[in-house]
Formats: C-alpha cells, structure tokens, sequence
C-alpha cells in the first residue's frame, strides 16, 4: 500500500492518544495519531517522524501520523495499515514476498485463487474477525495483528493489556471445533527483526493464550515489512517463538 502527501516532521509531545503535536515545515502543527497504543518507546522527543497531509477543511486535524524513525529502523505506526497489506498479500495469493510459498502452501493458509472469495470484517458469535476466506469446502477465520514494540531485535505483542485480544483467541479456538481453520496473522511494521514473542510482562493472559491456541491448532504467522514513508509492503518470514 502507498500513501499520498507525506512530509517529514519531529515529534513534540502527545497531549492523549489520538493527538500529537509536531514540528513541520509550516510550524507547531496538530496530528493525528492512527496508533492509540502506548507506544512509549517511539514517540520521544525530538523522534523523526513522516505525516500524511489532508487538506479537507472537514478535518479537526490536518495530519495523520504514520511513520516513526528508531535509530536506523523505520517503523510503520499506521494501525489501519496491517489488514490492508494483508488484504493485499491474501488476494495475490500469499506470495509476494522472497520466502512466502513453500511454506505457507504446506500450512494451507495459500489458498486464494480465483475463486477464493475474501470477506472482511467478519462476525462469528461475539467477535468480529478481520477477514474470512473461503475456498470449496474450506473456512478460514484470520485475525491480524499490528506489531510496533521492538527491543535490540525482538519484537512483542501487546505493547498494552488486550482482553479484546484474549477474546479473539479464545473465539478463534471455539471456530476450530465447528469445522473452521483459524490463524493469527502478525505484521511486523519493520525490517531486520530477529523473532517475534508475546509480551508476557505486560500480558501474561494474552501469551498464555496464544501459546494453548497454538496447541489447539490455530496457525501463528509473522511476516516483516519493507516501509517507506510512502509504502507499507508485506515481506519475509519471521520466526514466532512461544
């Protein structure tokens, strides 16, 4: 996916979640921010940062925060941006990136063909899943994932307490014994990561969670991305370790 008017900025401070002032070219400017995680570790003072700018005077805020720089690394921020790569990746048929086929065609989840049909925003019982793919006689429920917490190498998820998470991962487990396949898909919104784990320090639930779906038979997947200021694309493998 691509992004259209993108300028780069400096990061100010973050009255609340939805809100960040920034330094652009025009001066002290209000941005919103499409992330309402803590991200605590990338939204520092004085972090480069690369906005999206909106003309419609309908706006309240001009700027829509997308990317942040953390030393080297150029992390995608952008919470709507996971299901839309995914969406991408799925209707190509899992298989642009450098390592995707071989293995994902052995799991299953790389099945879209022509005659796949992609549904998003699925309801199933009380939760509603990011996409729904349907093949012949085959039902998969996918839940996406956005990760922008790295520590030297190691990404984790949550970077908060996620009970809707938890949820999603009990109803994912629920799916399998009606004759569903299920899988939690992770976006890492970055390159050059070693592996991806759960975030058992500041959710412990979710972790364990994952870990018992895991043994259910929901199908873990992560893949990095190559980001740009203007471009978000799903790309390599990365190891999950539970």
């Amino acid at each position: 996916m691509r992004y259209e008017n993108m300028e780069p900025a400096q990061f100010l401070e973050r009255p609340n979640r939805f809100i960040a002032w920034v330094q652009t070219q025009r001066g002290k400017e209000i941005c919103h921010v499409k992330n309402t995680g803590r991200c605590r570790e990338l939204l520092l003072p004085g972090a480069a940062l690369y906005v999206q700018r909106n003309e419609n005077p309908s706006r309240k805020t001009p700027l829509d925060l997308i990317a942040v720089r953390k030393g080297e690394r150029l992390i995608n921020m952008d919470s709507q941006a996971p299901n839309r790569v995914v969406e991408e990746w799925l209707r190509q048929g899992g298989k642009k990136g450098k390592d995707m086929a071989q293995g994902e065609e052995k799991s299953g989840l790389c099945l879209c063909t022509e005659k796949a049909l992609i549904r998003p925003e699925y309801r199933y019982k009380d939760s509603r899943f990011d996409f729904l793919i349907k093949e012949e006689q085959r039902r998969i429920l996918l839940e996406v994932k956005g990760v922008t917490l790295e520590e030297e190498g190691i990404v984790r998820f949550p970077d908060a307490p996620t009970q809707r998470g938890v949820k999603h991962i009990r109803e994912l487990m629920d799916s399998l014994r009606e004759g569903y396949e299920a899988c939690i898909f992770f976006v890492v919104q970055m390159k050059g990561v070693k592996y991806l784990e759960p975030n058992d320090k500041t959710h412990r639930e979710f972790g364990d969670a994952l870990r018992e779906a895991r043994e259910a038979g929901v199908r873990i997947l992560a893949y990095d991305c190559q980001v740009e200021p203007d471009l978000l694309e799903i790309q390599e493998k990365v190891p999950v370790k539970l």
